[in-house]
């Protein structure tokens, strides 16, 4: 399987990775690499800011459509700050329980709305 690198800079044109827009563009490339058969490397190189509104579009939904162990297989990030690794990691188990159940998840939501 061949590498690719998508560069979160080269991708946004920007160093804060701030809007879901921006991610979602991130989101389109990671998923034509991997129809593409190819293993990618997400590198966050001179990225300054990072939000959870990016890194949801970019990296959560890819678990609507892929497994848990595919992306595991395919996905790498490099170069990220150490706050980035903290944000992308509670992005990944948030999606993961998300798209695992999505209906559970926002019966709990209303449940806790309501009160």
């Amino acid at each position: 399987m061949e590498n690719t690198t998508i560069s979160i800079v080269n991708t946004i044109g920007d160093v804060y990775g701030v809007e879901a827009e921006d991610g979602q563009k991130v989101f389109e490339l990671i998923v034509k690499a991997f129809k593409d058969n190819k293993k990618v490397n997400l590198s966050f190189q001179n990225i300054e800011m990072l939000t959870t509104a990016f890194l949801n579009t970019a990296v959560g939904q890819l678990y609507k459509d892929f497994s848990e162990d595919y992306i595991r297989e395919n996905l790498k990030v490099s170069e990220i700050s150490d706050s980035g690794k903290v944000a992308l990691k509670r992005v990944v188990e948030t999606a993961k329980l998300y798209y695992k159940d999505p209906e559970a998840l926002q019966r709990s939501i209303d449940e806790i709305t309501e009160d």
